[in-house]
């Protein structure tokens, strides 16, 4: 409850409050000057009766009633100086305080736009300021503000469904394109070898196309769709079943892996399909983009802050700035870490924002020995009930 009510700009409660300041700090100040002068009257020693004195003697008492005159004066001068001085540094102090105070209290609701914008992301782009108050500056701001949200969700939207709606359509053309070569290929009459080769380049490159599609499409509705399907999910286990499925690529390679880390009791909770896609996407990345002969380490691990699923690879030392912008769609460092042509460029993107989809983080760094560590923190969940010990 206000017991003052100020004008509605912001420019007039400044002005107000400014001079209600200068007004209080100057009756202040002379009411404190008043106070400790009030004691500094000087006293005379009065002389003798008029009446008994000769004409040198009053002449006398007249020079030394001047002299004493003068003293009082001189004296009062200074200690009005002294109270000045010391109501002055008193009245500093307490502006200074009550100056602090008042414009807090004016840019209060500045402040609240502030932190309320701070926490304001493309994941809840849906969220308004809706800041209470008189129709003035601040309010106008925030209103602004919040026309500005509105408009960057709608074309966030729009962009979100141009993405899966031109990923569908594509797949109808890419279908009947692979179906028309199988068809070729498989005619009775003998197939020339070089129609041969070049119908596998070019399913190669429809698989390609493919696995591009599916990565917008996986892009799109994580960013989009609200997550459905929740579970309890062990990200130990996430690992131990994408390691085995990739056995024979990682044998062909002659990578070593060490999986001690991997803990089952890495508990989160979240949708298992995009899960499992974050996990494979990672041993992915650290089998085509690793040498002949290299090694992968991998841990899963569980705190009080977050549930981590830790994928490290060996290889040369790499620019950290180049790795910074790994997670973003169709980054990558370049031939001479991959040493290939496969992959998307999309797997690196599509594991951040399944992460923060999931309240997580996707951590990137360039290892100083070398090679790639690769870090998922997700919000840990407790062990869920009937798992046995």
């Amino acid at each position: 409850m206000h017991l003052l009510r100020l004008p509605a700009t912001v420019r007039l409660r400044f002005t107000v409050l400014y001079g209600l300041m200068f007004l209080l700090s100057g009756a202040a100040l002379l009411a404190i000057t008043n106070l400790i002068g009030v004691g500094g009257h000087t006293s005379t020693q009065p002389g003798p009766p008029i009446e008994q004195l000769t004409l040198k003697e009053a002449l006398e008492a007249n020079r030394q009633l001047e002299a004493q005159l003068s003293q009082a004066q001189e004296a009062q001068s200074n200690q009005l100086l002294i109270a000045s001085a010391v109501a002055l540094a008193v009245m500093i102090v307490v502006s200074g305080v009550l100056g602090r105070m008042l414009a807090g209290w004016v840019l209060r609701p500045v402040r609240t736009i502030t932190a309320a914008t701070r926490r304001i992301s493309a994941e809840n782009l849906h969220e308004r300021l809706a800041a209470p108050g008189p129709a003035d500056e601040v309010k106008d701001l925030a209103d602004t503000i919040d026309a500005l949200l509105e408009r960057l969700e709608g074309a966030f939207a729009a962009q979100r469904r141009f993405v899966a709606n031109a990923s569908h359509e594509l797949r109808t053309p890419l279908a009947t394109m692979r179906a028309s070569l199988d068809v070729a290929v498989a005619k009775p009459e003998p197939v020339p070898a070089q129609t041969l080769a070049l119908a596998g380049r070019i399913r190669a490159e429809l698989d390609r196309v493919d696995q591009l599609l599916e990565g917008f499409l996986t892009l799109a509705r994580t960013q989009h769709d609200a997550l459905a399907e929740r579970a309890t999910i062990s990200l130990g286990s996430l690992l131990t079943a994408s390691l085995d499925a990739r056995a024979g690529v990682i044998a062909a390679k002659g990578l070593t892996v060490d999986d001690d880390g991997v803990r089952h009791d890495a508990w989160t909770r979240g949708n298992r399909t995009l899960l499992s896609r974050v996990v494979d996407n990672v041993i992915d990345n650290a089998i085509i983009h690793n040498r002949d002969g290299g090694w992968i380490r991998v841990a899963a691990t569980a705190g009080t802050a977050s549930a981590l699923v830790t994928v490290e690879t060996g290889g040369q030392v790499l620019d950290p700035e180049q790795v910074a912008r790994l997670a973003q769609p169709f980054q990558r460092l370049g031939a001479n870490r991959t040493g290939s042509g496969d992959g998307s460029g999309l797997g690196l993107s599509i594991v951040a924002a399944i992460a923060t989809a999931h309240g997580g983080d996707l951590d990137l760094r360039a290892r100083p020995e070398g090679g790639l560590r690769v870090a998922v923190s997700l919000p840990p969940a407790a062990e869920p009930a009937g798992v046995p010990a």
